[in-house]
């Protein structure tokens, strides 16, 4: 997680089940709400798929409250309209954040930007949000790219918040705040192990699979492809990708 400047967000690690589909949005919407509320005015939020219904309920239903304007861009304006559904505090556009004249005029007329946009596209706008010195959240894991603006960020004095969604996000803080309280208590940690998820509704569960997407299937696929580390006795442990799926300890 990579962010600068003084926060006070709060973890919030209830699990919350919407139509049967477990959604890590809202295990989050402390922590935004603790950061948006601080800046108030415009919140550009881009990408409205299947993580974004939950947020954009969110921000709309508090939107009156804290004098916010929610503007959602997606490739698709049909997309953004229908999370948006007519709210008076909202404007669904079609965004295109490969336009760069339109990313920056967005950018720029923004306090807030929310990129749920697939990951190698978050650079695009994060270098935008650095030059009109623009904050910037996203949920997605820190890139070297990324890193490589840190530095620009601190200097323009804005928050660059990243990997705080559910894995990565909430796995990593819950499991720290388990840690560090263990460690102050004076116990010894031998081991930790984390299992992070969510749990399909007992009525919703419905196929085989045992499993509802709630986020870009084709990212189900890919996150499997990767070789899975960890460590064990202090030593690192890989699993290459073809035995990710099989080599499961319980």
């Amino acid at each position: 997680m990579q962010f600068t400047g003084s926060l006070n967000l709060e973890l919030t690690t209830k699990l919350v089940t919407i139509h049967g589909i477990p959604n890590h949005s809202l295990t989050i919407f402390n922590w935004y709400f603790r950061v948006i509320n601080q800046f108030m005015h415009q919140i550009l939020l881009i990408g409205a798929g299947r993580s974004s219904s939950s947020l954009i309920d969110y921000l709309l239903k508090n939107a009156a409250k804290q004098s916010w304007n929610i503007v959602v861009g997606d490739v698709s304006i049909e997309a953004a309209t229908s999370k948006t559904k007519g709210h008076p505090a909202s404007r669904p556009i079609q965004f295109d954040v490969t336009d760069p004249s339109q990313c920056e005029t967005e950018v720029k007329n923004s306090s807030l930007v929310i990129s749920l946009l697939p990951p190698h596209l978050h650079q695009l706008v994060a270098i935008e949000c650095v030059k009109y010195s623009k904050h910037f959240i996203t949920a997605s894991y820190l890139t070297p790219d990324m890193q490589l603006l840190h530095e620009d960020a601190k200097k323009a004095g804005i928050l660059m918040l990243n990997e705080c969604g559910l894995d990565p996000g909430i796995d990593h803080m819950s499991a720290m705040e388990v840690i560090n309280r263990l460690k102050s208590e004076g116990c010894e940690l031998t081991a930790f192990r984390s299992y992070t998820g969510g749990l399909v509704a007992p009525e919703s569960n419905d196929n085989p699979w045992g499993y509802k997407f709630s986020w870009n299937p084709r990212n189900v696929i890919v996150a499997g492809q990767g070789t899975a580390r960890y460590i064990r006795n202090g030593e690192y442990k890989y699993i290459p990708y073809n035995r990710l799926f099989t080599d499961i300890e319980s």
